[in-house]
């Protein structure tokens, strides 16, 4: 079949055609939710601009087809990881000093609060893929394989090799969402559907991609937490919308608050107190998103007691307010 018949990726999810480059410009941005500001790196040159894509609350994919060059930055107020894949000719990209050639065989990995620069190389016309993908989902994957959270941002290496095994992994997890958002049957539309997918991605990434926490992935999860700790697991999470001091946790696992502390920060890289902060965060973003109760309500109702406190926690853990996830609902 000749490839120019072949029809592209999101083929029914057309957000702009056109000959003026900033309406690429101003689609992509609006794609991507505010997580991005694009900005052109040299005039703004003519040619075909074409963008398709698909947006939800925690992921976003594009597909692009333009000769421009850009600059991708990240904003205040959302932590996101981007992978861009080429479909089509080549793009010389840069983050962070790093440097890669973008095509069919080697992607791109940018970490939160990085800025990147996208150059297509002339010769051919260039198209590629952009997927973001929201922080805390990397982080609630990166638990699910550790059996505690990231005690710092997950920052992963620029340059993914897809022609290797487990990034063709990747490739194909990506090329399988794709699919998905191009069936027109409703069951693959369902956002339970497109999140596990997407679920799937992010754990490969973690899997395939070197980052600053691959060495507890090699380790793999501590089997089996001591009795103590279980019981306390159990006590936060039956009590997470009551009020929970460290002594109570104690309490709940028969032990010092000395010891069990320890037991925390041993299996779990975090205090008692930060595990149970994290986790009733965890729990107002999914009830922001999943509702349209009021913020405040939503945190009483999870046991905060301070809500100026609650908003700079909220902000400290996701990268955003309470209320700029409320009006992605």
């Amino acid at each position: 079949m000749d490839p120019t018949t072949v029809p592209p990726p999101l083929r029914n999810h057309l957000i702009t055609r056109s000959h003026n480059p900033a309406d690429l410009l101003n689609a992509a941005t609006r794609l991507f939710g505010g997580a991005i500001t694009t900005s052109p790196l040299d005039e703004l040159c003519g040619g075909d601009h074409e963008l398709r894509g698909v947006a939800a609350h925690d992921f976003a994919v594009g597909y692009f087809a333009s000769p421009l060059d850009v600059r991708v930055a990240s904003t205040e107020g959302r932590g996101s990881y981007f992978v861009n894949i080429g479909v089509s000719g080549a793009i010389s990209a840069s983050c962070g000093g790093r440097r890669a050639t973008l095509d069919a065989a080697t992607a791109g990995v940018v970490n939160p609060g990085d800025t990147q620069e996208l150059r297509p190389l002339r010769g051919g016309r260039t198209r590629f893929l952009g997927l973001r993908i929201d922080a805390a989902l990397v982080d609630q994957e990166f638990t699910a394989l550790t059996g505690h959270p990231p005690v710092s941002t997950v920052r992963f290496d620029f340059a993914l090799d897809l022609a290797e095994p487990k990034g063709r992994a990747v490739r194909l997890l990506v090329r399988s969402l794709l699919e998905q958002l191009d069936s027109g049957d409703p069951l693959f539309q369902r956002p339970e559907l497109q999140r596990s997918q997407l679920r799937c991605i992010v754990t490969a990434l973690l899997l395939a991609q070197p980052h600053s926490h691959t060495g507890e992935l090699r380790d793999g999860p501590r089997p089996g937490h001591p009795r103590s700790l279980r019981a306390a697991l159990a006590f936060v999470e039956a009590n997470l919308t009551e009020r929970i001091g460290l002594g109570d946790i104690a309490h709940a696992a028969h032990c010092s608050p000395r010891t069990i502390s320890s037991a925390f920060r041993d299996r779990l890289g975090l205090s008692p107190m930060a595990y149970v902060r994290n986790l009733r965060l965890d729990r107002i973003r999914a009830d922001i998103l999943a509702s349209t109760d009021p913020i405040g309500a939503i945190a009483y109702r999870w046991g905060v007691a301070h809500l100026g406190r609650f908003a700079a926690e909220y902000r400290d853990r996701f990268a955003e307010l309470p209320s700029d996830t409320a009006a992605r609902r």
